[in-house]
């Protein structure tokens, strides 16, 4: 076993064990808690908790989740108590494993209630929240720490560093794969979007000028695709990261966008050498004392919850243990569904951004501009004669109907909802058809839904839909 073990893995493979500083991680750990904790508050600021989750009748749960309903009575708001607690314990590394445990699966049910509420940076912290249970961020300047004195630890495996390096990093490679399509590289909706925010500082003025829109939609195509390689090198870092700083304000200026530029900021850090957090820590500390301290000022040679590590000399590893092989094989597999399952667009037919198969947990952010007005027709399932004509907004709050018209899978959830609703406890005795005309980045309205199929009758499946009309309008010129 050993002997097998010693051939098949590289030491390329070997290096992602040797152990790093712990202190990027204890500040990702720290800043985690503290944006989630923000978060939370302004879901009660702006009455949030009530608009999404309490005053809907109808919600649109994802493929594969339809049981999932919203708590009764104040539980929604209990919840999100909860969630603001937990947030503060990663925090602090207090009860580390069980808060991050439970953050995970107190923030996926929030996720999971409502399809018209996904948002990218919702998907992105629900997986750092899942990757956080198992990397040990909580082995130096944690309550945990200070409690437990055989988990204080100045270093943590390479792996756990990398691992939220590729988490971070797959949201900007894809966003700016996502952007090499036609409309993007013509200037839409990159246009539309500048010519109502003219009243930007300094450079608005320009948003209406054609060398601007290109200038804003080839920059932030190429920051996506390139910012995470020269992220990595040495010598490119520091503008690689300046330029994501830029990038993500405007972004937070032109675009209401909540906490994601705050939060990539923060997460992009990172990408800076793992000790960095330690030195300006270290810095303020030592200011700190010589200033408050009546006595000589002498360097601070570190404590026992944050100090210097040792020169670190990687150890000769002639194999991998068994757990280390297993670690190779479970990070293997979270790797290759990272960088395969945002791909899955691909396996669809038509433009991905109208058809809106494969679009979610691609990473498309900020990629289009769809309009749609929707109307559904209820009709005897015997007689064929029409019965109703529905307006969605009898039914659903304004933004949900506002998503959904524009969105072919809650077309087909909503459909079935009016078939229960109007079939009478036979929803067979109805069939429901639905008009819907949809325009993407300016083209003229078109129909988006097969106004002659039964709705009903059609099961959501992961299967391309025949009854979702192709894109046929041109861009606007």
């Amino acid at each position: 076993m050993a002997n097998r073990l010693a051939v098949l893995p590289k030491p390329a493979w070997r290096s992602l064990f040797f152990p790093v500083d712990i202190a990027s991680l204890v500040y990702f750990r720290i800043v985690f808690g503290a944006v989630m904790l923000w978060e939370v508050g302004r879901y009660f600021a702006h009455r949030w908790i009530e608009r999404y989750w309490l005053e809907p009748i109808v919600h649109f749960t994802y493929y594969g989740f339809d049981w999932i309903r919203p708590w009764p009575g104040p539980g929604m708001y209990l919840h999100f108590v909860g969630l603001g607690i937990l947030a503060c314990f990663i925090a602090l590394g207090f009860w580390y494993r069980i808060s991050t445990v439970l953050f995970f699966l107190g923030f996926s049910y929030i996720f999971l209630l409502e399809k018209a509420r996904y948002l990218n940076h919702f998907y992105l912290i629900g997986l750092i929240s899942f990757l956080l249970i198992f990397i040990p961020a909580h082995r130096a300047f944690s309550v945990d720490a200070f409690r437990h004195s055989r988990l204080r630890s100045k270093t943590a495996p390479a792996w756990a560093l990398w691992l939220l390096r590729l988490q971070i990093g797959v949201p900007y490679f894809y966003g700016g794969l996502a952007k090499l399509n036609g409309d993007w590289l013509q200037g839409e909706p990159m246009r539309m979007w500048m010519a109502a925010r003219t009243d930007f500082p300094l450079i608005g003025a320009f948003f209406t000028e054609e060398w601007m829109i290109y200038l804003l939609s080839y920059g932030g195509l190429l920051l996506d695709l390139l910012v995470v390689p020269l992220l990595i090198w040495r010598r490119t870092r520091p503008f690689a990261f300046a330029a994501a700083v830029v990038f993500h304000l405007m972004n937070a200026r032109l675009f209401i966008i909540g906490i994601f530029p705050w939060f990539m900021i923060a997460a992009t850090a990172l990408f800076f050498p793992t000790d960095w957090p330690r030195h300006v820590w270290d810095r303020f500390w030592d200011r700190w004392r010589s200033t408050n301290s009546q006595k000589p000022f002498q360097p601070r040679l570190g404590n026992r919850y944050i100090s210097h590590p040792r020169p670190f000399q990687p150890p000769h590893l002639e194999a991998l243990k068994p757990k280390q092989s297993l670690t190779l094989v479970i990070l293997g597999l979270y790797l290759g569904f990272q960088l395969l399952f945002p791909l899955r667009h691909y396996l669809y037919p038509g433009n991905v951004s109208w058809t809106e198969e494969g679009h979610r947990f691609a990473w498309h952010m900020k990629l289009r501009s769809k309009r749609a007005e929707a109307q559904f027709i209820v009709v005897d399932g015997r007689n064929g004669s029409v019965r109703y004509r529905v307006d969605p907004e009898d039914f659903l709050t304004d933004w949900q109907a506002r998503k959904m018209a524009a969105r072919p899978d809650m077309i087909l959830q909503f459909s079935h909802f009016l078939a229960e609703e109007y079939g009478n406890g036979d929803p067979g005795s109805v069939e429901v058809r639905a008009e819907v005309f949809a325009s993407l980045n300016g083209r003229v309205s078109q129909q988006l839904i097969d106004p002659a199929v039964d709705l009903s009758k059609q099961t959501q499946t992961l299967a391309p839909a025949f009854w979702i009309l192709p894109l046929q309008a041109p861009l606007s010129q």
